[in-house]
């Protein structure tokens, strides 16, 4: 346990080295094709994965693979460009590592950004979706074996996973700005693959609005450890069992492109006007 703790402690200290400002206030994880996000950090400063001791390593494409520290309407943020994935063969320790990080350097508030497939029939292809809650159906949980206690409780509350203050502040940006925003359920498979048709049909029937394979083990730390989060799901397919999905990784970052306007629109005024 006490190697864990170091670790976090040795890549914080790492990290510390290039907040030469404000503690962040926020940190933000961009998901696959939402890279262009980046083009709005006032940069200070910026890290590869690659310099970052025990940081796991992206590789996946559209995910580039470095921390970038600055302002986003004069806020302080520290922004992951790509994060790791369970199917990349990584553990849940692993892929959840940058979250303890985060805390460990005092942030508090969490923004995640996925691009998702559709399983809702009132969904269309670049949508922005709300998380509002999940379902994990990931096969291993990021918390399992011995619990962090310097970090949260063996078994942290998930009732309120999602910032219902940021959902609401969301929902007033988009009616203001005429952004058709969804609200949804995100189901977390562990991939690589894209789901079959029967399969979109169980995540719908399950209570699923979207599906993908990022993001629920990233919440759930966070809310172990107590930070506040929210997360955007951008729909880049849609499936179902009436429905033959043909969707390919290079179809999914296009779609990401169609909606990172909006994303960015989002993304920036809930920095701004959240308190």
């Amino acid at each position: 346990m006490q190697q864990v703790y170091d670790k976090i402690n040795e890549t914080a200290r790492i990290i510390q080295s290039y907040i030469t400002e404000h503690t962040p206030e926020f940190a933000i994880i961009l998901g696959s094709g939402l890279n262009k996000l980046e083009d709005e950090v006032e940069v200070i400063s910026e890290i590869k994965y690659n310099n970052i001791p025990n940081f796991p390593k992206s590789t996946v494409e559209g995910h580039k693979g470095k921390l970038i520290y600055g302002k986003i309407e004069n806020r302080y943020v520290l922004m992951m460009a790509g994060r790791v994935h369970y199917y990349e063969g990584y553990t849940m320790q692993e892929v959840t590592f940058p979250i303890r990080v985060f805390a460990q350097l005092g942030i508090k508030r969490l923004i995640v950004s996925n691009a998702s497939g559709g399983v809702n029939p009132n969904f269309s292809i670049g949508d922005v979706m709300v998380i509002r809650d999940h379902i994990n159906l990931f096969p291993e949980h990021p918390l399992r074996g011995k619990n962090l206690d310097l970090f949260g409780a063996r078994f942290p509350d998930m009732s309120k996973p999602y910032s219902q203050a940021m959902i609401t502040e969301l929902e007033k940006i988009a009616k203001k700005h005429k952004i058709k925003l969804q609200k949804g359920v995100y189901v977390g498979l562990q991939g690589p693959s894209f789901e079959t048709p029967a399969e979109y049909g169980m995540v719908r029937i399950l209570g699923g609005d979207a599906v993908g394979m990022s993001t629920v083990p990233e919440v759930i730390v966070a809310r172990h450890q107590n930070m506040e989060v929210c997360a955007l799901s951008v729909i880049t397919d849609l499936g179902g069992p009436d429905i033959s999905p043909d969707v390919s990784h290079e179809e999914v970052l296009n779609a990401a492109n169609i909606a990172m306007p909006n994303v960015i629109l989002l993304v920036k005024n809930l920095i701004k006007s959240y308190q």
